[in-house]
């Protein structure tokens, strides 16, 4: 009892500082309206997600602190899951890396080849590398995604034992894709030394925004995961969301040919903020604070998202054994 108060405690006064730093924060390029606004929305989700968090303490508690319990045994079996993908085949684990990469250089070949495009005009580097930078990312998201979303269906067996922590299948699915996206980040920073684009300062920021991709499908993954051992599917449905979210997000094409408030609209995808961090870090020379109001909404939709799949999964668990 003492710690849950401590806990609560110290996200209260979290919850303040950020509030008080959202509400005093001024960008003088930002239209006034707007920035109120942003403000104003901000500091309500924020307070309602610790609303929740505190009265919900309890269940929500438990899946994180199962997930710290078994990190030894989370590491080891995304490795053992990692391996396991194309046990089966000649190539082996080559495959895992090879399918990607060659995705990665398609898009190299068509793009180079393909003429000039409006970003070409608008930058100082080749249109490849914003969209190579772009859909890596991408790529770890949507495959993460995708896993995430089947862990329960993928290991039924496990599901169905009862003292095994079925709450670690989603991160380990999870983990085992951010093998690749690591690769995958190295093909990248290769392919922008090959075109010019030399390391910085700014390159330290991967592993940022590579955690904002990972907290991010987790949160997501808890909720998909678990409606779709009912509503099988909900699994078809997210593919359709992929294929279409590619475009959405944007990747293919520049946000900044849209007028103003289009372009708000498109950045409430909270992956954009992934990747334009991504091209922030390799191609603009950007921090990530410097979209304040970005990363405000990036974090509270993410910390709301997790909240909400932790009591989702804690709520539909005790059903999974039966239904599988």
């Amino acid at each position: 009892m003492t710690d849950k108060k401590h806990v609560i405690i110290a996200v209260s006064l979290i919850a303040v500082i950020w509030s008080f730093y959202i509400v005093f924060h001024h960008n003088p390029l930002a239209d006034v309206q707007q920035e109120i606004i942003k403000k104003c929305i901000s500091v309500v989700v924020l307070w309602g997600a610790f609303i929740v968090f505190a009265k919900l303490y309890d269940r929500i508690i438990i899946l994180p602190q199962e997930l710290w319990a078994n990190r030894k045994l989370i590491w080891k079996l995304s490795k053992n899951d990692f391996r396991s993908k194309y046990a089966g085949s000649y190539m082996g684990i080559v495959w895992i890396f090879l399918q990607p990469a060659v995705t990665v250089l398609v898009y190299w070949f068509v793009f180079t080849m393909g003429g000039r495009t409006p970003v070409s005009d608008t930058r100082d580097y080749p249109f490849v590398c914003w969209l190579i930078v772009g859909i890596v990312p991408w790529f770890f998201f949507s495959d993460a995604w995708g896993s995430g979303t089947g862990a329960l269906l993928g290991y039924s067996f496990l599901v169905k034992k009862v003292v095994f922590k079925i709450s670690i299948l989603p991160i380990i699915k999870i983990i085992s894709t951010g093998f690749i996206h690591v690769f995958l980040v190295g093909v990248t920073l290769v392919i922008l030394i090959l075109n010019g684009i030399y390391p910085n300062i700014y390159w330290i920021q991967i592993p940022y925004f590579s955690l904002c991709t990972f907290l991010l499908v987790l949160g997501i993954s808890y909720i998909t995961c678990s409606v779709v051992v009912f509503f099988r599917d909900l699994g078809q449905i997210i593919s359709i969301v992929l294929q279409v979210g590619v475009w959405i997000t944007p990747i293919m094409w520049d946000i900044e040919n849209l007028s103003r408030p289009l372009q708000i609209v498109f950045k409430l995808n909270p992956v954009f903020y992934v990747v334009d961090g991504y091209r922030m870090a390799l191609l603009d020379h950007m921090w990530f604070f410097e979209h304040f109001y970005s990363t405000v909404y990036f974090w509270i939709f993410t910390v709301a998202a997790f909240l909400f799949g932790a009591l989702v999964f804690k709520r539909l668990k005790v059903h999974f054994a039966d239904v599988l």
